[in-house]
This record gives structure tokens, C-alpha cells and sequence, in this order.
């Protein structure tokens, strides 16, 4: 599987664009990154995303240390994800290790799961005000079932990043606001955060194995990124939300779109 030869500014310069938005919204570290590397730069989408597993895992790391600061993670909720997600990642890659990742039916295949899970995000990203109204009027179910239905949740979305390395972000969060519409916003996102991690080391550890990692592009898109989602967090307050998450959603769904079809 070929990699890039060297350190490449137009990576880092990506990096720096998806981290602002990322910085801006929390979305779009999977669902913008895999497809750019995939449709702009020709990258082999086994190799974008094996590399954009371990590109979050690396940058959601420093989002759980300030949310975690902040004490906007519920380590409950982080652990009952964590437990449907890890197995299934673990299974899912054990799946995929059976197929020849390089070959062009692989690459049609993770392409149009890929697409799939854009679609479903900015479905996810369109809709989330109308969801979290409806999660807010529902009868709260006992607390055995959220648990349950969390841990079904956190596999899913395993086997949905492992294969795509995209659905940890607008559509892990969207399923927490339905499971749990008392808790607040900014603790779904933390904690959402938090279970990203280890699912994208994981994952990310598994398609290194399997030779689909690019050191050389995880550095340089790290090496744009980082400051990128410095500054979308400082501009995040002074860009209405209500402007950058239609305009994020129409992205992923036209991109969505092109992979799928």
C-alpha cells in the first residue's frame, strides 16, 4: 500500500482547515478528513482511514484532558460505550484482517461505508435540534435499559469507525442525546469525546498492524491541525452554530453522495 514520501504542507494546510471546523462545531475529524485524504489527495481509503484513526485518537486525546479539567465527562456513560465499542471494534478488525485491503474491491467497499456514515451524519447534524426536543419531552426509561441501549449504541458505532472511521462524533452524539436528555450538552459531548479515544487508538492500532497507517501523513496533518483547533475554539463563540452546521451537513452529504454512488 503506498505512502506518502515525505512531509507534504498541503496535508498540514488540510489539517489546519479540519481542525478549525472541528474546532467550531466538535464535528468533522472523521467525517471531513477521511474523504478529503480519499477524493482530493487519491489516498487509498484503507490507508486514509487507518491514518484518521490514529489522527483522532491523537487529537480527541487533548479534548478529553480539557474536558475532563472541566468536569464535562460522565466516566458512567464513557464506560457503558466503551464496552459495546471495544469488543466490536476487536471483531470488526478481525473481520476486515480476512480481506485484501489493498485490492479494488476493498476500496469500493470501505468507500461506500464511508459514504453511508457521512449521510447518516449529516442527517444526524440537520436534525439534532428537532432530536434533542423530542428526547426532552419523552418519559425517561428505567436505568437498566439506557444501560443496555448505550452499550448496543457503543457497538455500533465501533464497527462503524473501525470500517469508516467516521460516526464517533454528530452520530455517537445524537445517540447519547436520545439516551440521556437530562444530561447536559457540553457532558454528552465530553464524555462522547472521552469514548473516542480508546476506540480510535484501538482501531487505529489495528489497521497499523494490518500496514493501512501513513506516519508520515498522520505527522503532517497533526502538525495543521493542532493550531487549526485552537483557533476554531476561539472563533466558535463569534460563528453562530446555526450557520456552520447546515453548511457542514451539505458538505458531508454531497461527499456522502459521491462515494455512495
Amino acid at each position: 500500500m503506498s505512502m506518502t514520501p515525505a512531509f507534504d504542507p498541503l496535508f498540514s494546510l488540510s489539517g489546519f482547515i479540519v481542525g478549525l471546523l472541528v474546532g467550531q462545531t466538535g464535528v468533522g475529524g472523521g467525517s471531513l478528513m477521511t474523504p478529503l485524504l480519499v477524493l482530493l489527495f487519491g489516498i487509498h481509503p484503507a490507508t486514509a482511514v487507518g491514518t484518521d484513526l490514529l489522527y483522532a485518537s491523537a487529537t480527541k486525546s487533548i479534548g478529553t484532558l480539557v474536558h475532563g479539567y472541566n468536569r464535562t465527562v460522565d466516566w458512567r456513560v464513557t464506560r457503558r460505550l466503551a464496552t459495546g465499542s471495544l469488543p466490536a471494534t476487536l471483531a470488526t478488525l478481525f473481520l476486515i484482517s480476512h480481506f485484501d485491503l489493498a485490492s479494488t474491491g476493498a476500496a469500493r467497499a470501505i468507500s461506500f461505508v464511508l459514504g453511508i456514515a457521512l449521510l447518516l451524519t449529516a442527517i444526524a447534524l440537520l436534525f439534532r435540534s428537532r432530536l434533542v426536543s423530542l428526547a426532552g419531552n419523552r418519559v425517561d426509561r428505567p436505568e437498566g435499559r439506557t444501560a443496555v441501549m448505550t452499550v448496543i449504541t457503543g457497538a455500533l458505532v465501533g464497527a462503524l469507525v473501525t470500517v469508516s472511521s467516521v460516526g464517533a462524533g454528530a452520530v455517537g452524539v445524537t445517540a447519547l442525546i436520545l439516551l440521556y436528555p437530562r444530561l447536559p450538552t457540553k457532558t454528552i459531548v465530553g464524555s462522547d469525546i472521552a469514548h473516542a479515544v480508546p476506540l480510535t487508538l484501538l482501531a487505529g492500532f489495528g489497521h497499523w498492524m494490518m500496514g493501512s497507517v501513513d506516519w508520515f501523513l498522520l505527522t503532517s496533518l497533526l502538525s495543521g491541525s493542532i493550531p487549526g483547533i485552537i483557533l476554531g475554539s476561539y472563533l466558535s463563540a463569534r460563528v453562530p452554530d446555526g450557520v456552520l452546521r447546515p453548511i457542514l451537513a451539505t458538505v458531508l452529504a454531497v461527499v456522502g453522495g459521491r462515494l455512495v454512488f
